[in-house]
């Protein structure tokens, strides 16, 4: 498969096979792509945690759900969470940031989540990217430390949803050549 059919094919998944579990195989070279992400300066700001004992799972999954909103119910189902922390960046990536008023250890981290989401899809494995979650009852459950921030939570399994066609603007809407 080439790159813009992996693109395509990649969605966010919503449902996900109860019974099958993400081989430690797979894990490995999901974590290893993520490994090998760009970042500011080579800062690499980021810690994963995986999340794929069964107790965990059901208390980081319970931190993405609401009652009120009924939100994120889906991620009851999947067999596998990859968290993602914010770290101290290095101080050129740093100095950097602070220099031109661009927050790079939040833009490394959105960089390292595409390559996790895409590794996954390219393993046969469904994913979704979490930002809506309850952080401090995150942090507990994880063992974080209060100064930390939990970035996101990135669901993966064997999705159980057809593949959908992309709803996305034109090109000529979101892009122009040599000036804006």
């Amino acid at each position: 498969m080439d790159f813009l059919e992996l693109v395509t094919n990649r969605q966010s998944d919503r449902g996900f096979d109860t019974t099958r579990k993400v081989e430690k195989e797979k894990i490995e070279k999901i974590l290893e792509s993520a490994r090998l992400a760009p970042s500011a300066c080579n800062g690499q700001p980021w810690h994963f945690i995986v999340v794929n004992d069964e107790n965990v799972r059901k208390e980081v999954a319970a931190c993405c759900t609401t009652k009120a909103l009924f939100l994120n119910h889906f991620t009851q189902q999947a067999p596998l969470h990859i968290v993602i922390v914010e770290e101290k960046t290095n101080i050129s990536s740093g100095l950097g940031g602070w220099v031109k008023n661009k927050e790079f250890p939040q833009i490394d981290i959105g960089i390292v989540a595409s390559h996790i989401v895409l590794a996954a899809e390219s393993l046969g494995l469904g994913s979704c990217m979490i930002g809506w979650f309850n952080e401090e009852k995150m942090k507990k459950v994880l063992s974080v430390p209060s100064e930390k921030r939990i970035m996101l939570d990135i669901i993966i399994g064997y999705s159980t949803k057809p593949k959908r066609e992309k709803k996305r603007k034109n090109l000529n809407e979101i892009c122009s050549y040599n000036k804006y």
